[in-house]
């Protein structure tokens, strides 16, 4: 199966599952001690050293969407700024700063510009979706 692209380009399902699969490992290696990781939600964790998790099954996560959607916008911010302060280091000469590095710090900048670009227009087709609905 494949979904339709830009230019009729397509993503397969498995490319899209390994996409995401990537996504989660980086996820988990740069999510704070202060959090753990359940399936595929973050929950922190308090000072009491509860796991965030109610319920007396202890099965329901209380995570805010708003929350995740803000914590993953301003880690694409930050790596956003951090490409472009290597970028203005190495233009005023740092030699602590290679053009590796600057470039590896813009490819990660872009493609997280890029899965944010993807994520909002996949959250805004499903709005839609859900809004097109028969009663």
């Amino acid at each position: 199966m494949s979904v339709g692209g830009v230019g009729g380009v397509g993503i397969s399902s498995s490319q899209i599952d390994s996409m995401l699969t990537m996504l989660r490992n980086t996820a988990a290696q740069a999510a704070p001690p202060s959090t753990m990781s359940v399936g595929n939600v973050v929950v922190p964790t308090s000072s009491d050293g509860t796991n965030g998790v109610s319920g007396t099954s202890g099965t329901t996560a209380t995570v805010s969407f708003a929350d995740a959607l803000k914590s993953s916008l301003n880690q694409v911010n930050q790596v956003q700024e951090k490409a472009q302060k290597l970028g203005d280091q190495f233009l005023l000469g740092d030699d602590k700063v290679s053009i590796s590095d600057v470039m590896i710090a813009g490819q990660k900048a872009s493609i997280s510009l890029q899965t944010t670009v993807q994520v909002r227009n996949k959250m805004v087709a499903a709005y839609n979706d859900i809004m097109n609905m028969q009663i």
